[in-house]
């Protein structure tokens, strides 16, 4: 019989991981004349007993299975890890919060086997229950990131998705250290259905996404997809030349036929204020690309297990 392996990253979710696990067993029995079901863990770091959960839901059900890394990896080492442990004919990627809701698991089955789909993933076609201010943000750097990449990143997209065999092993052959999972789904091709859903609350706990990590990782997803930022610096140091240069001519015709010399302090000290704001911003571009070929050149490992089960 075939086999889904179901990769869960849990961080400080001793609360969520037995709610989840009831709630993908009640699933897996309607499914259990389809598939066998497998359940990986990934404790990304855990500081509270959600090692101690794990170890005694693997003591309990055979089909539950885990990673303990060393330390806080984050959720894309989690997710590459999970994967890679993975033994199952098809892998889903979920949140431990029920987020994610296991109930769309046998439709997006029914997707792969009978329609030919290489994967199923889920969006959300509302955000209810977040913050105004954090949901005008997440549309625009879908918006933004459209635009200025070749991969395309569906706006409201979840890493919640099923996919086949063949997918994950050209997803764990990508095995760059800057992770963008998102783009890197959809970088790597296959046929994809989409599935919507209304937003739905954690059943418990709290999330561990403040506004600047999602900044932080929506920067890391331009970065990783996206070389049009070090053009934008091109453009820009071409036109403040352009600038600078007509208002040289500007200033010195002035000077010349009216004999009206410039005011300067002020508009020096704003000029240089300026200019150096945009070397600054256009050196910190330049410096993020490079930190990412640091980062990538050092071949550091992705991520450190200390347990497994």
């Amino acid at each position: 019989m075939e086999k889904i392996s179901l990769v869960v990253p849990c961080y400080n979710e001793q609360e969520t991981i037995p709610l989840f696990y009831a709630a993908v067993v009640d699933v897996a029995e309607t499914m259990k004349d389809q598939v066998e079901l497998e359940i990986v863990f990934v404790n990304d770091g855990s500081s509270d007993q959600s090692l101690q959960v794990l170890r005694d839901l693997a003591q309990k059900d055979s089909r539950v299975h885990y990673i303990s890394f060393s330390r806080n990896f984050g959720k894309e080492a989690a997710m590459y890890a999970g994967m890679k442990k993975a033994a199952g004919d098809y892998i889903a990627v979920m949140d431990v919060d029920l987020q994610d809701p296991p109930e769309l698991l046998p439709k997006m089955l029914e997707e792969i086997k009978e329609n030919g789909y290489d994967c199923v993933a889920t969006r959300r076609v509302t955000r209810q229950g977040e913050p105004k201010l954090r949901s005008f943000f997440a549309r625009m750097f879908y918006r933004i990131i459209n635009k200025i990449s070749e991969t395309e990143i569906v706006d409201g997209a979840r890493d919640y998705r099923l996919m086949t065999r063949q997918m994950v092993s050209s997803i764990l052959e990508m095995t760059e250290y800057n992770r963008f999972s998102k783009g890197i789904f959809s970088w790597v091709g296959y046929e994809t259905k989409w599935l919507e859903y209304e937003n739905m609350e954690r059943v418990a706990g709290t999330t561990k996404w403040s506004f600047w990590k999602l900044f932080l990782y929506s920067l890391e997803g331009i970065f990783a997809f996206s070389t049009v930022p070090l053009a934008i610096s091109s453009v820009l140091g071409f036109a403040f030349c352009a600038i600078s240069l007509l208002m040289f001519l500007f200033y010195g015709m002035k000077a010349l036929i009216l004999g009206d010399p410039v005011a300067g302090f002020p508009t020096l000290i704003c000029s240089i204020f300026l200019v150096g704001g945009i070397q600054l911003f256009c050196t910190g571009i330049l410096g993020q690309y490079l930190s990412k070929t640091y980062l990538e050149c050092k071949n550091r490992p992705i991520y450190i297990i200390k347990e497994q089960r």
